[in-house]
């Protein structure tokens, strides 16, 4: 993300965690693991965060959520910070593979449909035969 002055007062983690929905425990995990910056900290201690760590940290929960790899998110956060075309590129192609793993999933999930409902069916009509919704699972 563009590191920019940030215009907004620090706020504390708990804070930044309220703000993102993002647990303490994450945010510093994502510190240790150089996706964030270590914030600066105050004669105590207590780390202060602005606005582009608040910013940075909702990419990084919306990339999971879209399920972005932590190595994938790290690509994106270098490629943000340097942009211009050839970055716009390289974030096309990495999109690129992350959506042809999304129709993938979506294939496996739709033919997981198929047996989940054909198992539930089966149940519903009585068969008497071995739980039908085990059989299925034990089969896909």
């Amino acid at each position: 993300m563009r590191r920019v002055a940030p215009s907004a007062p620090a706020i504390s983690i708990g804070e930044l965690s309220r703000r993102t929905g993002v647990n303490i425990e994450t945010i510093r995990y994502y510190e240790r693991v150089g996706m964030m910056p270590h914030p600066p900290r105050t004669a105590s201690g207590r780390r202060l965060y602005g606005q582009i760590e608040s910013r940075t940290l909702s990419f990084i929960r919306r990339a999971r959520e879209l399920g972005f790899s932590l190595d994938e998110i790290r690509t994106l956060l270098v490629l943000a910070d340097q942009g211009g075309h050839q970055a716009c590129v390289e974030v096309r192609d990495l999109a690129a593979s992350h959506l042809a793993d999304v129709r993938a999933k979506i294939t496996d999930l739709k033919t997981m449909e198929g047996v989940l409902a054909g198992a539930v069916r089966r149940c519903d009509e009585g068969e008497p035969t071995d739980c039908p919704l085990i059989d299925a699972l034990s089969n896909i």
